[in-house]
């Protein structure tokens, strides 16, 4: 019995450590696809454009030029992509934040009628090729007297307007496709965190006099910080990545004085059309600055760093 109980407690010795290292061994490898694709599909190229941002890369000659690119980069078609698309994001901003919120209110309220209709109806454009989309929506802002918005602002005595050969009516037509497509992914980001409210906090806020509004700004509003912040934040990224829109109203010879072109739009003129890469990867690398500066900033506003008590 002594022998037999000896061996058994060796043969745990020996098992256990086994365990131990099998236990620290396995989130590594959950973890290890994420690793293996962050390496492959953003770290290697975010490293090998900003190698390429120092390089003149055009076909068959590649040869370092120092910031050469970095001061050819300050010019006017620069400036006014970037104008574009920060005017682009500060309207989405302003649009599909408050309108999702409402509109998800509205279908978490006890009241609303034909919920899952509605929720199927705004989202049916998140899942509409963008290209199909972008299409529609240049016969929709046509400058012809038949086309559907012209149509429109003639019931009110409007005259026919040239839509995609303004600044100001163009960037119109942007932020309507932005809303029509956008909205409905919003919306379920802000109805999934309003469904996590617990129903006691409205009920006891029911007992103490509290009406609709008191209740939506001082209990709905503070527990939907986190999603908005992350909803507000994407916004702003997705407003200056934005480019398949733009490339849609108004093809691959551009807007008439630039007034669509956006950065990315200017990335893939500069190196796709000019073929030169390492312009191109320069407006890219600068691109990625200003959006890192721009979230930080926002972040901070909405105290994203700040520690809680």
């Amino acid at each position: 019995m002594n022998a037999n109980t000896g061996r058994l407690a060796l043969k745990k010795q020996k098992t256990a450590p086994r365990r131990m290292n099998s236990q620290k061994l396995a989130p590594y490898l959950f973890i290890m696809p994420f690793i293996v694709s962050f390496l492959l599909f953003f770290s290697y190229p975010l490293i090998h454009a900003v190698i390429m941002s120092f390089q003149q890369v055009l076909p068959g000659d590649v040869k370092f030029i120092g910031l050469a690119n970095y001061r050819k980069l300050w010019n006017s078609d620069f400036y006014q992509a970037l104008w574009n698309n920060s005017r682009y994001v500060f309207w989405t901003v302003l649009v599909l934040i408050p309108l999702p919120l409402t509109l998800a209110a509205l279908l978490n309220s006890s009241i609303m009628r034909a919920k899952n209709f509605f929720r199927a109806s705004l989202f049916i454009p998140a899942l509409t090729s963008i290209v199909v989309a972008g299409i529609i929506f240049r016969l929709i802002f046509s400058e012809l007297d038949g086309a559907i918005m012209n149509s429109f602002i003639s019931l009110f005595g409007l005259s026919s307007q040239k839509w995609l050969l303004s600044p100001s009516l163009s960037m119109f037509a942007l932020v309507v496709l932005a809303t029509w497509r956008w909205a409905g992914i919003n919306m379920l980001y802000f109805l999934s965190a309003l469904q996590g409210i617990p129903r006691e906090l409205y009920e006891s806020a029911d007992m103490d006099g509290a009406g609709t509004l008191s209740k939506f700004f001082k209990i709905t509003i503070p527990l939907l910080k986190p999603i908005t912040i992350y909803v507000f934040t994407i916004t702003i990224y997705g407003g200056y990545a934005m480019f398949t829109e733009s490339f849609m109203l108004w093809g691959s010879r551009g807007s008439p004085q630039n007034i669509g072109l956006t950065m990315v739009g200017y990335i893939y003129q500069q190196g796709f059309q000019y073929f030169d890469l390492g312009f191109g990867s320069t407006i890219g690398i600068t691109l990625l600055g200003i959006t890192l500066v721009v979230s930080v900033i926002q972040l901070n506003l909405l105290g994203f760093f700040k520690k809680e008590d």
